[in-house]
Formats: C-alpha cells, structure tokens, sequence
C-alpha cells in the first residue's frame, strides 16, 4: 500500500477501483479520473489487481482534501497561521499541526498532504502468513499440491479446529499471492492455481458491467428451430485471435451440418471492419440458409443491427461467460488451431487461403453426422 501511495494519488487509486468494479476498461476509467490509459492499467497492476484497502474516513478532526488545497493557497500566499486557521474554520493548533507533519522539502502541497494522511490512517496489519511460519509453511505445501485457497482453508479448519493460529481464509491467502507487499507467500505460486493468473482480475458488482452492444437481443428469443438444429440455416459464430491480441479471423459454423465459412480480417477487429467483413460474408449464402447467427457478447459485434439490415439474417447474443450456447463454434475453432495455432498472425492470410481451409474442414467426415461430411450435408440441404 505504501508503494502504491508513493507512485499514486490514494484517492484517485480508490475512484479507479469504483470504476473497475463497475466493469469499466481502463480507458474508461482513465478518462474519469483524469489520467491515461496506460495510468489506470497501471494503478490495477500495481494492486496485483486487488483493491487496496481504503484509508479511514479522514473527517472531524482531519481536513479535508478541499481544506488542505486552501492551507496550500495561504501559504503560497505568505498567510499566517492563524490567518489560515480562521479562513478555513480550524484551529491554529490543527493548521500548525498539519504544515509541520506534512511540509516536505520546505514545501506544501495539498495533493502530497492528502496521500501522506490516507496511508497513515490505513495502519494495515501485518499479514498472517508473514508473521507466522508454521501457517506460511503448510499453505505453501498445498498450493504447491495445486490445492485451491479455498481447499487449503477448509482443511485447516478440519485439522486445526481448536487452534486459530493455524486457520487462514482463502481471501487472506488470494491476497498474500496477488498483493506482494504484503511479503507473505512467494508470488510464483500463482502457476499453482487453476487460472495461473499473474494478475488477479477486479471483482465486479453483479448488473454493472457496461453494455457495449446496444439493444442485443438474448439467445432465449432464438427460434425453436434454431435449437434442435434439424432445420439448417442457422449459424454460429466467433473470432479467433492471432499473435499479441492484434490480428483476427471470423469463423461461422452452420449448425445442422458443421458447415465452416471464415472471414477474413485484414485490417483489425474492431467494430467498423468485422460488420462489413461479416457482412459480405454471409451474402455469398443463398437466403434459405440465412436463418439466425448466435455470437457471444465481444465488442466486435457493436454494429451487428446493420448486419442484420444488409443479410436478412437475425442475431442473437449468448449470456457472458456461456460458450457452450456456441458449442459448434468452439469446437471448430479448435480444429481451426490445427491450421492456425495460437500465436500466429492472422492479418496476412488471404481470402483464398482462408477459403482453402475452410474447404479441407468441411471435407472431413463427422462422427456426428454419421461419418458424412459438412458438404455433403449442406449439399442435399441444397438439392431441396
């Protein structure tokens, strides 16, 4: 805590937390507390991506942020004392009081002042697993065994029923993982966990993310026919992402007969260029087979109103975090990694060589429809 009050306003670091747990990206939350991108992504790391505690409630006694900018005024401006005190409605002893414990270098600053009486009135314990050895030793044996925190705390609460010196809750360990100046368990130990994550990711208030796709319609007001998939013509769809999170390409699997299609995106994935791209895709279908598309809720699909407008075809959004309402989808991009493993490129390859790939998968005979292959299915749907 103390580090990250040297490097960052406390009060600021508390409204970026407001907005990362409301589901807000840094650039988002950037923007409402006055700094950059990158600052806000920095004040998570920082973290290790748990919020740091909030400072007592410096009221009462305590100036406030507002009276510390106008202590700084008059001073600047040569005021006494107790010119100050009488200005901002305080006693000349809590004015005396507050230059001398917060003037650094021979200066005053409201802003260093306030950051210096937030990590004071913090006063953070030290961490149970720093101060005790035995504790430390034994989490650290089962994260190892790639026991989870919450495993770990419930065993000791079995072993050690009677002894509280030798009980830890999961969220004291979460923290003593992700929270390195806290100086408890070693931050390697974070492989050990199911997520592997270096950084822990903001718990977020339930109905607050931000929706960035307006007016999607839900996966529940898909038709019927969609569901069982006798009926072709319905499809789902998804991104797969190349090296560094900077290239992509569009997979659409049709639902009753794995049909594959992929879209090329040469230019990037964002909104503006994966409609268009979409688009000119699903127009090369003949209109019986533009029933429904099924996407998950990305970002890329902001614009999907107009897709909709252009192709005849309807869409609908999965609920977050539900990849399995795109079973079809997920699995062939899975057989798609054969073709373009995770780590490659995919701004450079052409429509051709795309449509080529598309052509050996939908050639493959599926154990699902009984060793027949995709063309062969989405054929006779054709000769109908």
């Amino acid at each position: 805590m103390a580090g990250l009050a040297l490097r960052f306003r406390l009060d600021l670091v508390q409204q970026a937390w407001d907005g990362f747990q409301a589901g807000q990206f840094a650039s988002e939350v950037g923007e409402r507390i006055g700094v950059d991108r990158t600052t806000a992504k920095r004040m998570l790391v920082a973290a290790g991506g748990v919020r740091p505690r909030r400072g007592r409630n410096l009221q009462g006694r305590y100036l406030s942020f507002a009276e510390r900018e106008e202590t700084a005024v008059g001073v600047a401006a040569g005021e006494s004392v107790r010119s100050i005190a009488a200005r901002i409605g305080r006693a000349p002893s809590t004015v005396s009081r507050e230059l001398t414990r917060n003037t650094v270098r021979g200066r005053y600053r409201a802003s260093v002042a306030q950051v210096t009486a937030m990590g004071r009135a913090v006063r953070p314990k030290p961490a149970k697993l720093a101060t005790n050895a035995r504790l430390r030793a034994r989490v650290e044996a089962d994260l190892a065994k790639r026991r989870s925190p919450e495993q770990i705390a419930g065993r000791l609460r079995r072993d050690f029923p009677e002894d509280p010196e030798m009980q830890v809750s999961a969220e004291t360990i979460y923290q003593s993982l992700y929270v390195q100046s806290r100086g408890a368990l070693k931050q390697e130990l974070v492989r050990c966990l199911r997520t592997g994550r270096a950084l822990r990711h903001p718990s977020r208030k339930a109905g607050q993310r931000k929706n960035r796709i307006p007016n999607m319609v839900n996966i529940v007001e898909r038709p019927a026919e969609a569901l069982d998939r006798a009926v072709p013509g319905h499809w789902e769809g998804d991104l797969i992402i190349g090296a560094g999170n900077q290239s992509a390409i569009g997979t659409l699997v049709e639902r009753s007969s794995n049909f594959t299609m992929l879209v090329p995106l040469p230019d990037g994935y964002k909104p503006d260029q994966v409609a268009p791209a979409l688009t000119r895709k699903i127009q090369q279908l003949p209109e019986q087979l533009r029933g429904t598309l099924t996407w998950d809720q990305g970002p890329e699909m902001r614009d999907w109103e107009q897709v909709r407008i252009d192709t005849g075809i309807e869409v609908f959004f999965c609920d977050p975090h539900s990849p399995w309402q795109r079973g079809i989808n997920e699995n062939t991009n899975g057989l798609l990694r054969q073709y373009f493993p995770k780590g490659t490129p995919l701004a450079g390859f052409s429509e051709a060589h795309l449509d080529a790939v598309a052509a050996e998968l939908n050639d493959r005979p599926r154990k699902r429809l009984e060793f027949q292959t995709p063309n062969e299915v989405i054929g006779n749907v054709l000769l109908r």
